[in-house]
């Protein structure tokens, strides 16, 4: 990387400038960047040019892109819901549009509304004009694709206006991601980053300031365009953005519109994570409604309220927080199955009745044929993904894996949510190679997701008492880290029953939440009670259903940065799933067409499909069906 002054493209409307508004003042990066303004998609040309060495260009553009691109992380245009300046506008409703004008100044808006098109089943010709000429030529059956600023003035005009971003999150259940920062892999300087986020934390802080200086040129009042930069516009590539802007990619893939499926790949995370906010020695009452709104808790806080905060108390404040987060009265399942493609293993954990140690008369490795049956099973039910899981068979290398999952893909629609970090570091250690050399190869071969086996507590003490084979908390979170930052989400779990403190418990939490406000990758959070029937290992600790409630709730007040929360019920049962739902959690699990570990220790709860609705619904939600990245599946 030379010492030239890095150039900047950055899109012209007024959304954008909270992201610039620090590099626009001089206030950070003086000296260091090169700044100017265009709209959307000849930003995204600049790059493909040369003519600029980052851009903030539309996710689209990062999509169709010829070479390997890398997103800023932290940072995008975002809406989680109505946007206000993504328009189709017409004379006539959608259905009786024969022709769509498409804005050319954003390539993401235009595959937007061909993919929302066509889930409303239908496929009107498209035309594409250019930015400052579409108002004029909707008419008639002629509607068109308007985006940025004019969208103020032109949605007074036409009898009807469809907000696509409102249109995508009703029928997605996810944020859409609109644009973001993105160049080539090596076009970023250490440092670089930490001054873009410093820039949008600098604008986030003057929007009020920005609103006025737009509203007054434009002759629009000074309300609509604050609420348009604090309501509309998010600015955060959180959790759910990333798995919004996943879905998008992968929708306009499907139909025809991208063509090799891209991954969101990024650029290092050079920022602190976020502090919680100093306070003057709040009550436990204090605390609870502090984190209710969303405040942080610090980990003595945290660790505060797993002692001492009654169940009913956390049980409230998890409730309200789940309903800030999830407002419209919805919770998702899914249908998947999984997998244990072997039982060999070398790990040995002390807690785990599944395993058998190589060369045991009870190991078994699935065979293909067996695989295929299980898998056309899968698909007959209504499932969408496998998760894919087993011991560390040290006769079962990487190739085995490739083979496998490519097999898979090749031959079931079905999603690969597989390998547990343990899993991936041993291959490693078999293969000699890098963490992410391997992470790399499994998802050419068809890796989708990760799941977050193996975390049990992630306390070094406490792994080397349990499971002293295992991986370490370190290996653990740099497996998780290396493939996030490859594009791969993950979730997150907790055992807990081994004896553990408050301290240790928040300390989990504590490291998980530090890792996604670096990468933002982790899609949930599971946790469960140690299944103890059976095993080597004895009970160290309550395991009950009201200490299940509590871990529950405590997670969603202290994981700020998590979108979403599972319930257990196969492990704790269908009713206690249905308390969870008012507890914190947002998601019903799984339909789980197939389970075996925790079989093994006892626990054998089963529920279909129509039976997890229906627990739902008396829960008091409405039951949505997703997928693992919590977009809804219609």
């Amino acid at each position: 990387m030379s010492a030239r002054r890095l150039r900047l493209a950055a899109v012209s409307f007024l959304n954008a400038r909270p992201i610039t508004h620090g590099i626009e003042r001089g206030l950070v990066g003086k000296g260091r960047f090169e700044l100017w303004f265009d709209l959307p998609a000849r930003c995204a040309e600049a790059v493909a040019e040369g003519e600029a060495d980052l851009a903030l260009m539309p996710v689209a553009s990062y999509a169709a892109a010829r070479g390997e691109l890398r997103l800023v992380p932290g940072i995008a245009i975002a809406s989680r819901g109505p946007v206000r300046t993504v328009l189709l506008l017409g004379d006539v409703p959608w259905e009786e549009m024969e022709t769509i004008v498409l804005d050319a100044a954003s390539r993401t808006s235009q595959v937007l509304v061909q993919i929302l098109g066509r889930a409303r089943g239908l496929a009107p010709r498209c035309e594409s004009a250019e930015h400052d000429r579409i108002v004029d030529l909707v008419r008639g059956r002629r509607g068109g694709l308007l985006i940025g600023d004019a969208c103020f003035a032109a949605s007074r005009r036409f009898a009807h206006v469809y907000d696509l971003g409102a249109e995508w999150t009703a029928r997605v259940g996810l944020p859409f991601v609109y644009a973001a920062w993105a160049g080539r892999p090596d076009a970023l300087a250490p440092g670089d980053v930490a001054l873009l986020q410093e820039s949008l934390a600098l604008g986030l802080a003057e929007r009020e300031a920005i609103a006025r200086g737009f509203a007054e040129p434009n002759r629009i009042d000074i309300e609509t365009s604050l609420r348009y930069l604090t309501r509309n516009i998010h600015y955060e590539l959180g959790a759910s953005e990333l798995c919004g802007a996943a879905a998008f990619v992968e929708r306009g893939h499907q139909v025809g519109l991208f063509g090799e499926k891209p991954a969101l790949r990024f650029y290092a995370n050079e920022a602190r994570p976020r502090p919680a906010a100093a306070r003057l020695s709040p009550s436990l009452d204090g605390l609870l409604s502090e984190a209710a709104a969303g405040r942080r808790l610090s980990f003595d806080e945290g660790v505060a309220l797993c002692a001492s905060a009654s169940l009913h108390d956390l049980g409230q404040a998890a409730d309200a927080r789940r309903g800030h987060l999830h407002p419209h009265g919805v919770a998702t399942y899914i249908i998947d199955r999984n997998i244990n493609y072997t039982n060999a293993c070398t790990t040995a954990c002390h807690f785990c009745n599944f395993h058998r140690s190589p060369g045991d008369a009870r190991v078994y490795v699935l065979g293909e044929d067996e695989l295929a049956a299980k898998l056309r099973e899968t698909v007959d039910l209504g499932g969408l993904q496998v998760l894919f899981q087993g011991g560390v068979n040290p006769d079962l290398g990487l190739t085995y894996f490739e083979d496998l999952f490519r097999f898979m893909k090749s031959s079931f629609p079905l999603a690969i949510h597989g390998l547990s970090p343990e899993e991936i570091r041993r291959l490693a250690e078999r293969e000699d190679l890098s963490i992410p050399a391997v992470i790399e190869r499994l998802v050419a071969a068809g890796l989708d997701s990760i799941p977050g086996g193996g975390a049990e507590i992630l306390d070094d003490e406490i792994r080397r008492r349990i499971s002293p084979r295992k991986c370490s908390v370190g290996t653990w979170l740099e497996v998780m880290r290396e493939a996030h930052r490859l594009g791969l989400r993950s979730t997150a779990t907790m055992v807990f029953g081994f004896g553990e403190e408050p301290r240790h418990v928040v300390g989990h939490l504590d490291k998980l939440r530090v890792l996604q406000d670096e990468t933002a990758g982790f899609t949930a959070f599971i946790c469960w009670s140690f299944q103890a029937e059976g095993s080597r290992l004895p009970l160290q600790g309550d395991t009950s259903a009201t200490r299940y409630l509590r871990m529950l709730a405590l997670a969603r007040l202290y994981l700020d940065n998590f979108p979403n929360l599972q319930v257990s019920w196969v492990t704790m049962g269908p009713a206690v799933g249905q308390v969870g739902l008012r507890f914190g959690g947002n998601d019903f699990g799984s339909a789980m067409i197939e389970e075996n570990v925790v079989a093994q220790a006892g626990a054998v709860f089963k529920l279909s499909a129509s039976e997890i609705e229906a627990c739902i619904r008396w829960a008091g939600f409405s039951p949505r069906r997703r997928n693992m990245r919590y977009e809804w599946i219609e």
